[in-house]
């Protein structure tokens, strides 16, 4: 082989390793929502000047977007972290189920049937999660519900976490992947059938406080607790609040 091609191949070789090691930066991201360089580190085993290359290059790329980190409560001394999220061309990356014509039919329903045409089809489309749910939920104990829906919803591609609220007291129920953020952005009757199925299986009266579809980083859920019940036992529950 001649040194030219070899060195050729070796490029090459680099290059695909570097191309995966974004996409799992990407999909850290995705997971586990708004995050900062250290901590992306920290998950992927990745050095400080490994992370930033990377996170160089999907910024470049136009793959994440980097913003003040939220802060709940009284905000400390400093200028607040540096987070990246996906943007949408991101997210898209990811496979989204959606397309012109899922839009264009729903306008058909729409301007035919008027919104409450609309409203029946959403339903429709969650009847199915709610009841391949139902008993994942209804086994798991009282205090661990919100967890057990979020494992159910991850399975289904959602990415979705639960933890407790930092600021009430509740859980919360974040989902860093919508596979139909597009169509609900001019739907939100998607979004609504679905936190309704939320209640349905929580027993409780749920409020959607953020969605993907309106331009938030997390579709974000606030599940009310009964005074004294645990919260969901998950890892690194803290970081995972939108």
């Amino acid at each position: 082989m001649h040194a030219g091609s070899a060195a050729a191949e070796d490029h090459s070789a680099v290059q695909d390793s570097h191309a995966r090691t974004r996409e799992r930066v990407a999909r850290a991201i995705l997971e586990n929502g708004p995050s900062t360089a250290a901590k992306l580190g920290d998950r992927l085993g990745l050095t400080p000047a490994a992370i930033r290359r990377h996170l160089d290059a999907l910024l470049a790329d136009g793959v994440i977007e980097a913003r003040e980190e939220r802060v709940y409560g009284q905000r400390g001394r400093g200028r607040p972290a540096k987070v990246f999220v996906l943007t949408d061309a991101g997210r898209d990356e990811f496979e989204q189920a959606y397309d012109d014509l899922a839009v264009g039919a729903l306008q058909f329903l729409a301007d035919t049937g008027g919104d409450e045409l609309v409203t029946a089809f959403a339903r429709q489309r969650v009847a199915d999660l709610e009841k391949r749910y139902r008993p994942l939920v209804e086994a798991a104990a009282p205090g661990e519900r919100t967890a057990a829906l979020a494992a159910a919803l991850t399975g289904d591609g959602y990415a979705a976490s639960a933890a407790q609220s930092p600021v009430t007291d509740g859980d919360q129920l974040c989902q860093h992947h919508c596979p139909v953020a597009h169509v609900a952005e001019q739907f939100p009757q998607l979004c609504e059938a679905e936190t309704e199925v939320f209640a349905r299986l929580l027993g409780t009266h749920v409020q959607r406080i953020a969605t993907i579809a309106h331009g938030d980083d997390v579709c974000t859920t606030h599940v009310p607790r009964s005074t004294g019940e645990p919260g969901p036992h998950t890892e690194d529950s803290a970081e995972r609040i939108s």
